[in-house]
C-alpha cells in the first residue's frame, strides 16, 4: 500500500501543475449531477412517491450510490483506462516489477476532480439524513458507512472484470458501461420499484440490493423481525470483490502481449 499512495501522491501533484483546470474540471463534477437529481426532484414533484418510498428516502439513497461511485472512479479509474496499457503494450513492463498488478493498475491513472462529484453526493446524503426522522444508533452509522465501503467496492470490482475483457479484446467494450454507469443509475432508486428479475440479478449476481435496498430498509425501520440480516448486506457488496479478483489474475495468466 506504500506503493500505491505514492503513485497517489505522484499523480496528484501532476494535476495540481494546472490548478485553473483541476479545479474547473471539479467545478463541472460538482454540477453536472445536479441535473439527474434535478430530475428526481421533478418525478416526486409530480408523482408524490414511488412504490411507498418519499423523496427524501430515495435521496438518501441517491447520495449513497453516487458517493460510492464517485470515490471509486477517483480510485480505481486505472482500471477503467486500463486498455490502453494492453494496447500500446506498457502491460508488459507492470508484468515485470515485483509488484501485484491490481496495485500498480490502480496507481497508473486517478481522477482527483471527481472530489467535485464527491460534495455533491455528500450534500444530497447530507440533506436526506436531516429530513428524514431517523433514529441515529451506532449499529445504523455503522450501517450507512458499510453502504457506501460496499458500494465502493463493487464499482471497482466492475471496473476490474471490464477490465480483465481487455486481455482477450485489447480496446475495452462500451457494454461493460451497463453496469457501471447503467448500475449507479439504477441502483439510486430502491430496488423493489423493478421488475423480479431485475431485482434478483442486481442482489445475488452484482450486489446493488445489498448497498442501497436491503440495508436501506433497516436505517428506515422497514423491516419485519430481526434487522441484522439488513444490517449485514453490505458484507455481500464487499466480498463482491474477491471473485473479480479470482477472474483478474485468470487474465492476467491469459495474456501473451501484443507483440508491440
Amino acid at each position: 500500500m506504500k506503493l500505491y499512495f505514492n503513485y497517489l501522491l505522484i499523480l496528484f501533484k501532476s494535476q495540481m501543475q494546472y490548478r485553473a483546470s483541476f479545479w474547473l474540471l471539479s467545478l463541472g463534477q460538482f454540477f453536472v449531477p445536479f441535473s439527474v437529481f434535478a430530475g428526481l426532484y421533478f418525478l416526486f414533484e409530480r408523482f408524490g412517491q414511488i412504490q411507498g418510498w418519499s423523496f427524501y428516502e430515495v435521496a438518501l439513497s441517491f447520495g449513497i450510490i453516487h458517493m460510492a461511485f464517485a470515490i471509486s472512479e477517483c480510485f480505481a479509474r486505472g482500471f477503467d483506462a486500463f486498455s490502453s496499457l494492453v494496447a500500446g503494450g506498457d502491460f508488459d513492463r507492470l508484468l515485470v516489477r515485483p509488484r501485484s498488478t491490481v496495485v500498480q493498475v490502480m496507481g497508473s491513472k486517478f481522477e482527483f476532480t471527481r472530489i467535485g462529484r464527491l460534495a455533491q453526493s455528500l450534500i444530497v446524503l447530507v440533506w436526506a439524513i436531516a429530513s428524514l426522522p431517523i433514529e441515529w444508533t451506532a449499529v445504523k452509522i455503522v450501517t450507512l458507512l458499510l453502504m457506501i465501503v460496499s458500494g465502493v467496492f463493487i464499482f471497482t470490482g466492475i471496473f476490474m472484470l471490464a477490465a480483465t475483457l481487455c486481455f482477450w479484446t485489447i480496446q475495452g467494450l462500451e457494454v461493460a458501461n451497463i453496469f457501471t454507469d447503467g448500475g449507479r443509475e439504477m441502483a439510486q432508486y430502491p430496488l423493489n420499484i423493478y421488475q423480479k428479475w431485475v431485482t434478483r440479478f442486481f442482489t445475488f449476481v452484482i450486489p446493488f440490493g445489498c448497498v442501497n435496498y436491503l440495508p436501506l430498509l433497516h436505517l428506515l425501520d422497514k423491516t419485519e423481525g430481526s434487522g441484522i440480516p439488513y444490517m449485514l448486506a453490505p458484507i455481500a457488496g464487499i466480498l463482491f470483490l474477491i471473485p473479480c479478483l479470482l477472474v483478474w489474475q485468470i487474465g492476467v495468466r491469459h495474456y501473451r502481449s501484443t507483440g508491440s
